[in-house]
């Protein structure tokens, strides 16, 4: 069991959020066959691309389920040998699955893959239902839990009639997440480097999520450390400047203008759209730190 994680999923979902020209969002996260190597991925149309993966396992307390018979064993085999690559075979592989077993045991290897395999074509909607199924059959599926808490508030719409449900639950997917992950056990086949990564790397986008359905509802204050936790846990060699980004709104809402300015100047440092909107916050806080009246950290 091993893991592999995707950002950047959707650019321009924090467009004009707080800062006017910001244009950037990051979703992280994946799966991939029951033994892939691990990698990193973006995918943003102006940032780098690397190839989609999916994982049939996924952090959890579960095992995976046992076949049923060797008819749906094999053809959950064919599923789980599409090329990650062929999202669209994929896709249309694992509903094909699902339509031919409705009761499966291993719904939720399947759910879990179509989860990401949504994301990652942009089909927000379609993953979040394939990720609420899979959360209501596995709900200690910690990677899930964290993939929708930070996939959620980033597709949000202030404007949908459920607007607040939504962020509700992706506030309680990712509490649920950072409450199961120090408790699992690691797998054998995992050295303890990677499970410390794997499990980092999943907090990461929980805590991250939670800071951002923070952000969403106006609790600057709670989001700050939420972020900060994100940041500091992320074993990416690559930060996320979304995270830096949110961390230097938060901060400067609450008037921690030189807090502020030191996250915009991570975000600005790392190329991507953000870094037009992360440079002008950190001039912008850099300006307000100099004119007014800091909060007491």
């Amino acid at each position: 069991m091993k893991f592999s994680w995707n950002k950047v999923i959707w650019v321009g979902a924090l467009a004009g959020l707080l800062l006017p020209g910001a244009g950037s969002a990051s979703a992280q996260n994946s799966q991939s066959g029951q033994n892939p190597p691990q990698q990193q991925q973006q995918t943003p149309p102006q940032d780098k691309n690397a190839a989609p993966a999916a994982n049939t396992t996924g952090l959890t307390l579960d095992a995976a389920p046992p076949p049923v018979n060797a008819e749906e064993d094999a053809a959950y085999k064919a599923f789980e040998a599409v090329p990650n690559s062929d999202l669209a075979k994929k896709i249309s592989s694992g509903e094909e699955f699902l339509q031919k077993y409705p009761q499966s045991r291993y719904r939720p290897p399947v759910y879990s893959i179509l989860t990401v395999a949504y994301l990652q074509t942009n089909q927000a909607q379609k993953a979040f239902e394939m990720g609420d199924k899979e959360v209501a059959l596995k709900p200690d599926d910690a990677q899930t839990l964290a993939i929708l808490c930070q996939a959620i508030p980033r597709a949000f719409n202030p404007s949908a009639p459920d607007a607040q449900q939504l962020l509700d639950k992706a506030q309680t997917y990712g509490k649920r997440a950072i409450e199961i992950i120090p408790t699992m056990p690691k797998p054998e086949n995992l050295t303890d480097e990677k499970f410390a990564a794997a499990k980092n790397q999943t907090l990461a986008m929980a805590h991250g999520g939670v800071g951002l359905v923070y952000v969403r509802q106006g609790k600057f204050a709670d989001a700050i450390p939420e972020l900060e936790q994100s940041i500091k846990l992320d074993p990416n060699p690559q930060p996320d400047p979304v995270s830096y980004y949110l961390l230097g709104i938060a901060n400067e809402r609450t008037s921690h203008f030189d807090a502020a300015a030191a996250a915009f100047g991570k975000c600005a440092e790392i190329p991507g759209s953000l870094q037009p909107a992360c440079q002008n916050g950190a001039a912008e806080a850099k300006k307000q730190g100099a004119t007014q009246l800091s909060a007491p950290n």
